[in-house]
């Protein structure tokens, strides 16, 4: 009982830690993108696809991240 409980308490805080990471990180990205565009108007579209492409990366990591913490919580 005891470790189960742990094992659910470490796993959410590792969620958790796994979600304000990424929020960090895509937000960081946004900002640098936002700028850039701000300062080269002419490259705004291949300044889109590479957030985008990095967004998806971010998101890819954070979630494997998070299916790691659920198989650990209920093994």
């Amino acid at each position: 009982m005891e470790s189960s409980f742990s094992a659910y308490l470490a796993a959410g805080i590792g969620a958790a830690l796994t979600v304000i990471g990424a929020g960090f990180g895509i937000g960081k990205l946004a900002s640098a993108a936002m700028e850039a565009s701000s300062r080269q108007p002419e490259a705004l579209g291949d300044i889109r696809t590479s957030m985008i492409i990095a967004a998806a990366l971010i998101e890819g990591v954070s979630l494997f991240a998070l299916v790691i913490c659920i198989l650990l919580a209920l093994k």
